[in-house]
């Protein structure tokens, strides 16, 4: 694509995109008289996108609509015109870079093309003989430095998600594992095709070396990167898995090469949308029940404050998970605070509700760390311990039953702002399910006794 051709087509679809977006505004925003000025930002720079309503959301999905083709042809024109200037073809990565890529597409429309005889790239990605010298060809030392890379990179986005952008969701849990295993095995397969037992094993092992390198900094405990660990594994084989297919191929037929960078980009790109949409926490749900020798008259007491809990025996709780050891109220009724004590710190319940002797409902104000992290430096802090799990309200709810017993459940509404939440949420409720249980049957045992 030569650069005048390349300058005329960006003018004429700018041109056609721009009127079509006007009318699309003046359909959806029938008052909005300067719209050249607000181009960029049609509803406003403090517009959020969790806050949109019904209009607005419609008018942006028509607005993305109408942009896809336009988007295919702007890539795809990019990508002939780096080839005719022999500029590596994963620059048009930054198509998608704002405000770069006004400058880079103007550049564009003036670099000189560059005739040649195309020589066979190293493989799987165009524009990358700088890895050349990088990668060995021997199978053990490819796969050494396949291992290091993917291993660095992984720490980099880490520390981008998790300290930069402190957001623990798709990005980290998701595309980060899958990316790490996709890089590796091409890394690993540059040179020549490898074997797919071998490019799994290749696969895998950043993301186990990613969790040692994470514990021995002291950014999380154990307990977290083994709950991570069963998602992130599955996740890295089937990115080694793609990757393989990539690489094979690309050697079987030598003609459908991947383009890296756009891989080495999904990952940060997901995240700071994450950190930008910031998604609604969903609210969760856990009731457990216990039956009681006792009517509920005696029952109540123990509910509303109980004594201390003798230590734990779990092998759950007593790896740092946070667990209940007594229970104090001050006051009486509505309006009364409940404070719960843990093995972490205190919960602070005022009473919403006190139904004496059916139902004691409370909201949570304060909530301690989920879990003291299990680490060979101590007490460390990730962030995800102080507001990414959180309980909102609980209750205690006594139902008598034939023969002066009682039905007591406990149940917790909890958030937490991590995901996958369907992965997540497994783990929390198996672990508030315990805390239930721990907390039900001293309560038994102690009107019992």
């Amino acid at each position: 694509m030569d650069r005048k051709t390349y300058a005329a087509v960006g003018l004429i679809g700018f041109a056609i995109k721009f009127s079509l977006d006007r009318l699309l505004t003046r359909h959806f925003l029938p008052n909005d008289t300067a719209f050249f000025f607000n181009y960029w930002a049609p509803l406003g720079i403090d517009v959020h996108i969790s806050r949109l309503s019904g209009y607005q959301a419609e008018y942006l999905a028509a607005m993305l609509f109408v942009a896809m083709p336009f988007i295919w042809l702007g890539l795809a024109m990019t990508t002939r015109r780096l080839r005719d200037a022999d500029w590596p073809v994963w620059l048009s990565a930054v198509f998608f870079v704002p405000v770069v890529n006004l400058v880079f597409l103007v550049a564009l429309c003036f670099l000189a093309p560059v005739r040649h005889v195309v020589a066979l790239e190293a493989a799987p990605w165009p524009g990358s003989r700088a890895l050349d010298g990088i990668i060995p060809r021997t199978s053990a030392g490819s796969a050494l430095m396949a291992i290091l890379l993917a291993s660095v990179i992984g720490l980099a986005f880490l520390l981008l998600g998790t300290v930069v952008l402190q957001t623990y969701g798709w990005g980290l849990f998701v595309a980060l594992p899958f990316c790490l295993g996709l890089f590796s095995v091409l890394f690993y397969s540059y040179h020549q095709p490898r074997e797919f037992g071998e490019s799994m094993g290749v696969a895998l092992l950043p993301i186990a070396i990613l969790g040692i390198a994470l514990l021995l900094v002291a950014m999380e405990g154990l307990i977290c990167i083994l709950m991570a660990a069963p998602f992130a594994l599955a996740l890295a084989a089937f990115g080694g898995m793609l990757g393989y297919a990539i690489q094979a191929g690309y050697w079987l037929h030598k003609g459908t090469p991947a383009t890296l960078m756009i891989v080495l980009l999904f990952t940060p790109a997901l995240q700071g949308v994450e950190s930008w949409v910031k998604p609604q926490a969903e609210t969760f749900e856990v009731r457990t029940a216990i039956e009681v020798n006792a009517p509920p008259e005696k029952v109540w007491n123990q509910v509303v404050a109980f004594a201390e809990i003798p230590p734990p025996t779990e092998l759950l709780f007593r790896a740092g998970i946070a667990y209940p050891i007594r229970a104090e109220i001050s006051g009486h009724g509505v309006g009364a605070v409940r404070h719960c004590i843990f093995s972490t710190g205190p919960f602070a319940e005022p009473i919403e509700v006190w139904d004496e002797p059916r139902l004691l409902r409370f909201g949570v104000t304060a909530n301690p760390a989920p879990l003291s992290e299990l680490s060979p430096y101590g007490n460390i802090q990730p962030a995800h311990l102080h507001g990414y799990f959180v309980s909102k309200q609980g209750q205690f709810q006594l139902t008598a039953l034939p023969g002066a017993r009682t039905r007591l459940e406990g149940a917790t509404w909890y958030q937490h702002t991590m995901w996958p939440a369907a992965y997540w949420h497994l783990w929390s409720d198996y672990i508030i399910h315990r805390i239930h249980s721990r907390v039900l049957e001293h309560i038994k045992a102690e009107v019992e006794k």
